[in-house]
């Protein structure tokens, strides 16, 4: 029972109830694998759908024992935000679920920076609550939102995958599968009394014209089941995506070849593909480089792999030259005079080696105590590094991965006072999978910093001359 009062359980709510309760177990056990013992946060805003998550992980009979905390961050930007921190208080301490309180000063100016200073202090939460998870509300509505706003925005198959279940550093959403409505049934059955936030009816935020215009508009007009079918087309595009993940090495494989500090690219085989398929392997080909191709950007690269001629080359972002060698494409730094040579770093072996970019050379070392002597030195975790990594110059797309989700280098740029004119100029470190991980003397991305007391894998940087 809820510590809340009796629920008003008429024989369908408690039907219903019991339903979820078993689904949720089910997917407690089948799909987030927690153990007992486990410790986990939940960020708990005091709406309906946090408050649902928090219950059932307390009072859910037939769950393992975890090791329960909220978290609550009190944003400031309405001015009755302090009373839904109080509300909070009283309600976990009614509960019986410690609470972790954070609160912005100043207040955040916009609805983007609230978030930001969210995660960040629910990152900070999961530290000091030693927990293996933070757990948020998110359920199958807003997934179903989700997907039409990036829909509408023009997105690819990948951005059409929406919410994922969880993501790095710790973020969990055990309630993508439920819809808004079962959510709001078990709460009226266990008597659950929710905090309305007042800003959710401010349509000038476009989440909240989708949620409150947009989607109901159009299953009142168009389609019936329109949230339902947004939620399977997410479905739908993981699976591909996955299913691509898992056919692209086997593909790769007879028409990729590394030499040196080059790849190479079987014309003969590559050409027999799909053209869509081509366009994949030249991405994730690339993408090992740790170059992002725009759609124009693969376009005019696959082209040239159709029409052009031995002995042409054309060039690509991140200082990479395609060039053809009769039968095979050779993908390598570019090795003109005055263009931007990369530079490649194969595994953890300690080494040492040269960028080039626009006209400045840098001596880079990693992997051994010589790379900390070096101006600019960044400490990562070795166990966490997807090799090899690369040293480039900033391409149009990168984006950089914080606590609290990832933002464009574009605006990383802007926000530490990098002028448009020199952003070209400073070297970045991606790795394997193209995620950028440190823009030298700009800033570091938090994906694989060192963990615990294991030693840091070092990268260093310096004797800056002009070429």
């Amino acid at each position: 029972m809820s510590p809340s009062g009796p629920s008003p359980d008429s024989s369908a709510n408690g039907s219903e109830r019991l339903e979820l309760e078993e689904r949720f177990r089910r997917e407690m056990e089948e799909r987030n694998r927690l153990k007992e013992g486990d410790h986990l946060l939940v960020a708990l805003s005091g709406g309906l759908d946090s408050l649902v998550l928090l219950h059932l992980l307390r009072f859910c009979p037939g769950l393992p024992e975890f090791s329960l905390h909220a978290a609550h961050f009190d944003h400031g930007m309405r001015p009755d935000s302090g009373e839904d921190a109080r509300w909070v208080r009283g309600l976990c301490r009614a509960w019986d679920v410690p609470l972790i309180h954070g609160e912005a000063d100043p207040p955040p100016a916009t609805e983007e920076r609230a978030r930001e200073m969210r995660y960040e202090f629910l990152l900070r939460a999961r530290e000091e609550a030693r927990a293996v998870w933070v757990l948020t509300g998110h359920h199958a509505d807003d997934q179903a939102e989700t997907v039409l706003f990036r829909v509408l925005r023009g997105t690819g198959l990948r951005g059409l995958s929406g919410i994922p279940r969880w993501r790095r550093p710790g973020i969990l959403r055990p309630l993508l599968s439920f819809s808004r409505e079962q959510l709001e049934a078990y709460a009226h059955a266990e008597g659950i009394q929710p905090r309305e936030d007042s800003s959710n009816s401010d349509l000038s935020i476009s989440r909240n014209y989708i949620r409150r215009i947009g989607l109901p508009g159009l299953e009142g007009w168009v389609a019936p089941g329109a949230r339902r079918s947004l939620v399977r087309l997410a479905r739908l595009a993981r699976e591909n995506e996955s299913a691509w993940d898992s056919l692209i090495p086997g593909l790769l494989e007879g028409i990729a070849e590394t030499e040196d500090n080059a790849v190479f690219i079987v014309r003969s085989a590559f050409l027999t593909y799909h053209p869509t398929v081509r366009a994949r392997l030249l991405r994730e080909v690339l993408r090992r480089q740790g170059v992002n191709l725009s759609e124009a950007g693969t376009r005019a690269a696959l082209e040239f792999t159709r029409t052009g001629a031995s002995g042409r080359s054309i060039s690509l972002p991140g200082g990479i030259r395609l060039h053809r060698e009769f039968d095979r494409f050779r993908l390598a730094p570019g090795a003109e005079p005055g263009q931007d040579r990369p530079l490649v770093l194969p595994g953890v072996e300690e080494g040492v080696g040269e960028l080039i970019l626009w006209g400045v050379k840098y001596e880079v070392r990693w992997g051994g105590p010589r790379a900390g002597k070096l101006a600019h030195v960044e400490s990562f975790s070795a166990e966490l590094l997807d090799f090899p990594l690369r040293l480039r110059g900033w391409v149009h797309g990168d984006r950089m991965s914080f606590p609290y989700g990832t933002k464009k280098l574009k605006k990383v740029f802007l926000e530490a006072g990098v002028a448009a004119g020199q952003r070209d100029r400073v070297p970045v470190l991606v790795d394997a999978s193209g995620n950028v991980l440190w823009v030298m003397g700009v800033a570091t991305s938090d994906r694989a910093r060192p963990r615990g007391s294991e030693p840091p894998f070092l990268i260093g940087m310096g004797n800056v001359h002009q070429s």
